[in-house]
């Protein structure tokens, strides 16, 4: 299970002295297992994410040059955490069956919602930038 890596990273990176990996994976253990629910890997991957863009909105508004790289490494630290997505060009190609209907949409965002439903329906992860991405892509050719 994914929080059993995310301890056994946290006693390397303690063993390790890694202050920054340490916390930040003390941090987000603390937010998964916080709240006492169900500690199965959907969960824990939902709470990664928003602990990496938490991450990237106070990167995009700190000027401070320590905690920037201090941020970069803890949403690098994160994401090592994370199922690998999928490209542009997989979401595009599994869009396949619905590209007419994506194409007779009114617009990008009904467009997208057909896209969305698609690929909830083959169970597939993705990014909502990267199928409104592939959405434009669609409806452009």
């Amino acid at each position: 299970m994914l929080v059993d890596e995310i301890k056994s990273r946290m006693f390397a990176a303690m063993k390790a002295k890694d202050t920054v990996e340490k916390e930040i994976l003390r941090v987000a253990l603390g937010e998964i297992t916080g709240r006492g629910e169900a500690t199965d890997d959907a969960t824990v991957i939902v709470t990664l994410k928003k602990l990496v863009k938490s991450n990237e909105e106070s990167l995009a508004a700190s000027s401070d040059a320590e905690q920037r790289q201090v941020l970069q490494r803890e949403i690098e630290i994160l994401k090592t955490l994370l199922p690998e997505g999928m490209s542009l060009e997989q979401v595009v190609e599994a869009l396949g069956p619905a590209h007419e209907a994506i194409r007779a949409a009114k617009a990008d965002g009904p467009a997208t919602g057909i896209a969305m439903k698609h690929l909830k329906t083959q169970n597939l992860a993705v990014d909502g930038k990267d199928v409104a991405a592939a959405v434009r892509q669609i409806r452009s050719t």
